[in-house]
């Protein structure tokens, strides 16, 4: 049941993104990822909102944090749960480890990509 959940809620979520992309690419200035900026940022949003309200106000039962944080927000975009990780690290009082995180998962990501690619280009 559980990967059933998160299956369910990963499927409407990349659904989403891949709504938003689309409306991004038709309704907004070229040259710019606005797709994937405003994905990432009310992710994000989201996230924040329903991990607040999951810490402050109550609790939510484990099949509805699969089906809307793991699912819906997973597949909506990766980048929510990067900045919560980064956010508990701080909240922690782990400054110095959510910086390394945060860098080190920018950097490290960008460079995997180039070197992905590199790779392909070398044996095409």
């Amino acid at each position: 049941m559980q990967y059933a959940l998160v299956f369910i809620g990963g499927g409407l979520g990349a659904t989403l993104r891949h709504v938003i992309n689309l409306t991004c690419a038709r309704c907004m200035a070229p040259g710019f990822p606005w797709g994937t900026f405003i994905i990432n940022i009310s992710g994000s949003t989201v996230m924040g909102l329903i991990a607040g309200y999951l810490a402050f106000k109550g609790e939510a039962s484990q099949p509805w944090r699969l089906f809307l944080m793991t699912g819906i927000l997973g597949g909506y975009t990766t980048f929510s749960a990067f900045s919560l990780d980064a956010a508990l690290l701080y909240e922690r009082g782990e400054l110095g480890l959510a910086l390394a995180y945060v860098l080190g998962s920018v950097v490290l990501s960008i460079a995997g990509l180039f070197a992905g690619l590199a790779l392909v280009r070398h044996f095409a």
